[in-house]
């Protein structure tokens, strides 16, 4: 009654939602605590690109809380990351469903805490690696999943609109801010560049950027449509909603078949899954919701206080929003409750990478064989066909990417001290790449190269196998040794 009093979706009518919003939610987890298993020691641990020690000084716990300032060790950060892998498990396999009633929401909203609470830990300690709007949005979803409650009691309708929310600021704030942006958004040329200049292109992104211009210009009319007018459909009746829910899913849908964006496109299908109610999907899907029993009123009140939480925290994010000014993936409160998103507001219409190289000639001149970093998402050699990645997060590829935008490293501090692991054959970074060209032992000097990528025609593909051209634009950094790197003079040379 509480619910219905205050003009919000009675629970009861909801639980299909919920299960595929919490288990599609718990996958995505347990993808991101294993990328964090596996990267963030390098990048961010003790001895990382941006040493957790850097986080520590630099920051308050009330600023950006964390389990790390508190246990700033590699062996916190592992046992946080593989806590959370398993955490995430028992959530995929339902596990507070096995829980005696009494005790299954108590249950059910710890292990989802936990979840939220340890992966906080990871997004605010992890800087600039951690500093994507899909962070924000997984603990923004993974908060309201603690409030959803648990399999034997009814889903509250409050939070799974909050969840439309979510989606709808998602949704909107790319549309906006791409309208705000670039050009190329309102003369509907952005697709002519999009799929070559992308962070990582996927194996069909080569295809779909030589579709015919007309195909570009409908699609980037598509994009507005579904980011701008469709989001308001969440909030209608069936069903309407369901319907803007599917068209929600197709077209990211389609970014997850011509892109790797990390898990952005896989957690916003898991959000539109809250647009479905169980009538709607009984009547075309051969399932049935599970019978449910009425929530207690403590967990009701408890729901209600999160529901105005969330709605007084939206006021920053909403104005934000319809500001001239705009600001994308910004939190406006240091436990990423509530947040602002967006993507692409402006495209790149060339393609910059950074080919970083060794030699073991301690003299290197001319005639200096120079051997090549392989990374596992970067288009480094022509040859190879642009990998499959996502919803996999390569964070050291992604930084890579919007490092090669400058000529120099000195708006990317954490690249010098990439060169120095290089050259001190570090196994942390060793386990980021594809390909570590020197297995015998580091090398003597390093350089990295900056280069600009194009895409090849059909029939230069046909021809030579190439799914790239590319040509040298300058030296990103000159050759380096690990005393040139670790003197006063090259840290000055950065930063000038």
């Amino acid at each position: 009654m509480v619910l219905s009093e205050l003009g919000l979706p009675a629970g009861g009518s909801y639980e299909i939602a919920r299960f595929l919003v919490r288990r599609g939610l718990a996958l995505l987890y347990l993808l991101a605590f294993l990328v964090a298993a596996r990267q963030f020691r390098p990048l961010a641990g003790e001895d990382g690109l941006r040493p957790l020690a850097s986080y520590v000084d630099r920051a308050s716990f009330r600023e950006r809380p964390s389990l790390f300032y508190l246990l700033p060790s590699d062996r916190a950060i592992a046992a946080a990351a593989w806590g959370g892998v398993g955490l995430s498990m028992l959530a995929l396999l339902g596990a507070p469903a096995l829980v005696p009633a009494p005790f299954a929401l108590p249950a059910s909203m710890l292990l989802w805490f936990l979840l939220w609470a340890l992966y906080q830990s990871f997004v605010n300690a992890g800087g600039v690696f951690y500093g994507y709007g899909w962070e924000s949005m997984l603990l923004e979803v993974g908060f309201l999943a603690v409030f959803l409650g648990d399999p034997g009691t009814a889903a509250p309708g409050a939070v799974v609109w909050l969840l439309r929310w979510v989606l709808f600021r998602n949704m909107v704030g790319a549309g906006l801010i791409k309208l705000r942006g670039d050009d190329c958004w309102r003369d509907l040329t952005c697709m002519d560049y999009h799929y070559e200049t992308q962070p990582i292109p996927n194996p069909l992104s080569w295809y779909a950027h030589h579709l015919p211009d007309r195909f570009h210009r409908v699609e980037t009319l598509g994009n507005h449509v579904v980011e701008l007018a469709v989001p308001f459909l969440y909030f209608a009746p069936q069903p309407f909603a369901a319907l803007a829910g599917v068209a929600t899913i197709a077209f990211q849908g389609w970014l997850v078949l011509t892109g790797n964006f990390s898990w952005l496109n896989a957690l916003t299908i898991v959000l539109a899954f809250s647009t479905f109610s169980d009538g709607v999907l009984g009547s075309v899907l051969p399932v049935a919701a599970p019978t449910t029993t009425t929530a207690p009123l403590p967990f009701v009140v408890l729901v209600v206080l999160v529901t105005l939480l969330v709605l007084a925290l939206s006021v920053r994010p909403a104005l934000n929003t319809v500001s001239e000014t705009q600001v994308m993936n910004t939190s406006y409160d240091p436990l990423h409750l509530v947040n602002t998103y967006g993507a692409f507001g402006s495209i790149t219409r060339d393609r910059y990478e950074i080919v970083v190289q060794g030699t073991s000639d301690p003299d290197p001149g001319p005639t200096t064989e120079w051997r090549t970093y392989e990374f596992p998402g970067k288009p480094t050699d022509p040859d190879r066909r642009p990998p499959q990645v996502a919803p996999y997060h390569l964070r050291l590829d992604w930084q890579l990417w919007f490092a090669a935008m400058a000529p120099t490293p000195r708006r990317s501090p954490w690249f010098p001290r990439l060169l120095r692991k290089f050259l001190a054959g570090d196994e942390g970074v060793r386990s980021l790449l594809a390909h570590d060209p020197f297995p015998e032992g580091p090398p003597e000097h390093v350089r990295a190269v900056r280069y600009r990528y194009r895409y090849t025609t059909p029939a230069e593909r046909a021809e030579t196998g190439r799914w790239w051209e590319r040509e040298r634009v300058g030296s990103y950094v000159q050759p380096v040794s690990a005393d040139d790197l670790g003197s006063r003079r090259y840290g000055a040379s950065l930063r000038r």
